[in-house]
């Protein structure tokens, strides 16, 4: 097997399995503490980790069966087949961890080139991107930052997931045009001279994305400032992972 398909089926591995034991742990905290907020909030938490790396896994596509099953563990179904409300968080949470399971054995069947009867993760998240030579290298840099999210290297996450949402909204900023974007009050310099902040700005008032940047933290603003000495902590790295998770579903509606 290709060393890098290789080492990417681990990474992805290791992280089902860590949100399959917490999984784990959050049903049995709910079970004991049903009312208590905290386990609530850490649930959501656990949930929107989740939704990521689900995202990632079924290639941006809601049709992808893994994607369909992470939407279906919410549902509850009537006899007659009809969603309803009322399915207890208990119930979900064993849904969700049994989606997970399914997902590392289909990534564990992808052995010696030989692909398991469900389709791995397609590394193509980028397609919506009109540059087409940029595409591989946001590919790179999101897999990047996903990783050093994982390993504890929050500043290098950080990092790189703004630097792909910016190049990201450049490219939908170039492709919809200066004369077009200064009938919607964008400054009347070159785009390539605006500021990250301009540039999100700007995309927002012109309808390219709507208002998922308003959680950017700081730290994640000030980026171009490229200061390694700059704490970045565990969550302002994951909240900048899901405002460009956001802003990549606002430029490419189909995912």
């Amino acid at each position: 097997m290709d060393a890098a398909l290789q080492a990417q089926i681990e990474t992805y591995l290791s992280q089902l399995n860590r949100l399959i034991v917490r999984g784990g742990e959050l049903r049995d905290l709910i079970a004991a503490h049903p009312s208590d907020s905290s386990v609530a909030a850490a649930t959501r938490h656990w949930q929107n980790d989740l939704g990521v790396t689900i995202n990632e896994l079924s290639g941006g596509s809601k049709a992808h069966w893994l994607a369909r099953s992470f939407s279906e563990a919410f549902l509850m179904r009537s006899e007659a087949g009809r969603a309803v409300e009322g399915i207890p968080q208990e119930e979900i949470l064993a849904r969700l961890i049994a989606v997970l399971e399914k997902a590392a054995a289909s990534i564990s069947g992808m052995n010696g080139g030989a692909v398991a009867a469900h389709e791995p993760p397609a590394p193509h998240r980028f397609d919506f991107v009109r540059n087409e030579e940029l595409r591989p290298v946001l590919e790179q840099s999101y897999n990047d930052s996903r990783s050093a999210l994982e390993s504890g290297a929050y500043h290098d996450s950080l990092m790189n997931s703004c630097g792909v949402l910016e190049a990201i909204v450049t490219d939908a900023l170039e492709h919809r045009g200066l004369s077009a974007l200064i009938e919607s009050g964008a400054p009347a310099e070159k785009i390539s001279d605006w500021s990250f902040e301009t540039r999100l700005t700007v995309a927002e008032r012109a309808g390219l994305i709507r208002g998922g940047c308003a959680r950017l933290p700081a730290v994640a603003r000030a980026y171009r400032d490229g200061d390694a000495a700059v704490a970045v902590s565990e969550r302002d790295a994951r909240v900048t992972g899901q405002v460009l998770h956001v802003v990549m579903r606002d430029l490419d509606p189909g995912r």
